[in-house]
């Protein structure tokens, strides 16, 4: 479980108000699966995009998606172990494996890859990408992903590392990276479609569970 004793982190009430709001961690994987299964978190809220994409992501949310990996998740999974060393080498950032939930609405959810409590508690956070594609800029379901992982964990700014890779192996020496900023309309606008996604997603259930 992630640490959030940073040599740079100026008090320790800043740091216990963040403990307090980690709700499982992902080398539990059986605890941390039902914890998000529960809420709404930053892989839901990428897909968030209108009002037909909200539906969709809460029959995903229902039934499942039927997806358990494949060759690209498997070298994601193997690589970001690596990667998260070169972020805390360059950058100070400590790998991170706890899910949080947000300050207001514990059902709002996100496990960010990598968390930083810089002086006078400013929270930066990691976001460990491997691609086999060139990106000449950041795909936009990332950026939700990112902006929504900030809300929650009150993150100022995000720094988003990819790797690109051809037949899985990686094409440059470093990763190479980019910083994204806060950006509360953004935010707004997710808090907004996470919460039309839970709703659908907590009636269907209490139909179900009346029904059964």
């Amino acid at each position: 479980m992630l640490s959030l004793f940073d040599e740079e982190a100026p008090t320790a009430p800043r740091i216990a108000e963040h403990l307090r709001r980690i709700v499982a961690d992902s080398t539990d994987r059986v605890a941390w699966l039902r914890a998000r299964s529960r809420g709404v978190t930053a892989t839901d809220v990428a897909k968030l995009a209108t009002a037909r994409s909200v539906q969709a992501a809460a029959f995903d949310k229902l039934n499942g998606t039927g997806f358990t990996g494949n060759a690209y998740t498997d070298h994601g999974k193997a690589r970001e172990p690596e990667i998260a060393r070169w972020v805390l080498a360059e950058y100070g950032i400590r790998a991170s494996s706890s899910l949080f939930h947000a300050a207001s609405n514990t059902a709002h959810l996100a496990t960010p890859d990598g968390i930083a409590l810089r002086n006078g508690g400013r929270l930066e956070l990691a976001e460990i990408k491997t691609t086999n594609k060139a990106w000449r800029s950041i795909p936009r379901s990332y950026l939700r992903q990112v902006w929504w992982q900030q809300y929650v964990l009150g993150a100022e700014r995000t720094l988003v590392v990819w790797e690109q890779h051809k037949d899985f192996v990686p094409v440059d020496a470093q990763p190479q990276c980019r910083w994204v900023d806060r950006d509360e309309n953004e935010i707004a606008m997710l808090v907004g479609l996470a919460d039309q996604l839970l709703a659908i997603v907590t009636a269907s259930r209490s139909r179900a569970r009346e029904a059964g």
